[in-house]
């Protein structure tokens, strides 16, 4: 029975995600108590078994203690929480392609889940809580499959503090006040991973983002303190917008909102529909703006295609940070090609023990990642020309619109746009360790024009 549970589905998160059946829906009812830090919840997760088993396991955080589970509506023969897995063995066995429905009821004080990369999931403000798990800490305040390659809807019912604002994924359905308490419900339709999923809390005020008729709806939720200067440093918006619409292709969700914390952070964090910045970034002179287009570009590139291993990261943060580069150039910085030439310099000067394809879970979030994947963009572009480049990226997203990604997938779609197999640049900049020469730009430099 060891290897049912024990086999690893990831190598960089081996002990992440589970096996033996695929989640559609999530239905989260949880009451948050701010001045104790105290979570309780109940997680209604709907799945669909993949193959007979004596049991199942769920990823939740030891910090949380499960007060009861039910399997299909009945007391399971027994369940184990320990080492953040909560195994259930039902009474009877599931047959594959079942209907399988967990539904746990837990409770404690959501602490951030410690791993290589530092303390991931719920997190404490000053005033407040924030939410960003990439890329293992959604079991820090639910029960769920915790890997990125499983994605489903979800149902986000928070209950918290009167005069705190409080955000999830998706469309707002209800907001009811009753005494000192409000409750928040949010419904995300479109499939996504756990990692994603965000809850934000604080003493905000919500405000629309004026953009043209017709245009994706976007609003900011943030403190009333740093208005005037969030209006100035992310006025851009609506112009990345629609620029990386004409780009990447439809934007892939209802609407998009951007919060603002009343803490500083070290990075923004991007969860499905929304981005996260601290109030560090608007400093009143848009000295931030390429985390903007960066955060905004990972709606498409991070969380409507979503890799189905860690090991692909480069396919979300190559193509947010190659996002960077197209807004510099589309609003009138310097060029793409500028960009990708200094970023090769730097890139030149440092260690060349990085292999993008594979970078190992301790590199997976070095900037020589980002950087050298957007470079790897840069020479597809360089390579198969202006307006094939821009037909891919269009066709990737809508193939794979709410779908998982792999790298083997987005180079065999690429070889579709170009008449010489592409193998070589593939071999080069994806599965060899030194960095390789940017294409000359003559061939870039006929085919389009800089702002």
């Amino acid at each position: 029975m060891a290897d049912q549970l024990d086999e690893p589905i990831d190598d960089y998160l081996p002990q992440n995600g589970n096996r033996g059946y695929r989640v559609s829906r999530y239905d989260l009812e949880l009451v948050y108590k701010m001045s104790s830090n105290r979570l309780a919840g109940t997680a209604e997760i709907t799945t669909v078994t993949t193959g007979v088993r004596d049991r199942f396991a769920l990823d939740l955080s030891q910090s949380l203690a499960v007060t009861k589970v039910m399997v299909n509506g009945a007391k399971p023969a027994k369940y184990v929480h320990q080492r953040g897995k909560l195994v259930i063995t039902p009474r009877q066995k599931i047959p594959a392609g079942g209907v399988l429905v967990f539904t746990v009821n837990y409770a404690g004080p959501p602490k951030p889940v410690r791993g290589p990369w530092g303390e991931v999931g719920w997190e404490e403000l000053t005033d407040g809580a924030l939410v960003a798990s990439q890329p293992n800490g959604a079991a820090s305040w639910f029960p769920c499959d915790d890997h990125p390659s499983s994605k489903a809807s979800y149902r986000i019912s928070i209950t918290t503090d009167s005069p705190y604002y409080a955000l999830a994924n998706g469309t707002l359905m209800r907001k009811q006040t009753k005494a000192s308490q409000t409750t928040w419900v949010y419904e995300q339709p479109e499939p996504m991973s756990t990692y994603l999923a965000t809850i934000q809390i604080g003493q905000y005020r919500k405000q629309r983002i004026d953009a043209p008729r017709g245009t994706v709806p976007m609003q900011a939720i943030l403190p009333p303190r740093v208005r005037a200067a969030f209006e100035h440093d992310f006025a851009r918006q609506p112009q990345m917008m629609a620029v990386f619409t004409e780009k990447f292709g439809p934007y892939p969700f209802e609407a998009y909102t951007v919060v603002v914390t009343d803490d500083e952070l070290e990075i923004p964090i991007e969860a499905q529909g929304i981005s996260v910045f601290g109030a560090n970034h608007c400093d009143g002179r848009r000295g931030s703006e390429r985390l903007v287009a960066h955060e905004l570009a990972h709606q498409w590139f991070g969380n409507s295609l979503t890799i189905r291993q860690w090991r692909d990261i480069w396919l979300h943060e190559g193509f947010a940070c190659y996002a960077e580069w197209i807004w510099s150039e589309a609003a009138g910085g310097p060029s793409a090609d500028q960009l990708a030439r200094t970023a090769h310099r730097n890139l030149s000067r440092l260690p060349q023990d990085l292999l993008l394809a594979d970078p190992g879970p301790e590199l997976m979030f070095d900037d020589r990642v980002y950087k050298r994947g957007a470079l790897t963009l840069h020479a597809l572009r360089l390579t198969i020309g202006e307006a094939a480049f821009f037909d891919l990226l269009r066709a990737w997203t809508a193939r794979y619109r709410h779908a998982s990604i792999s790298t083997a997938e987005f180079t065999d779609l690429a070889g579709h746009y170009n008449p010489v197999p592409l193998h070589q640049l593939w071999d080069a900049w994806l599965y060899a360790r030194p960095l390789p020469a940017l294409p000359p730009l003559p061939a870039y430099g006929a085919q389009t024009s800089t702002g």
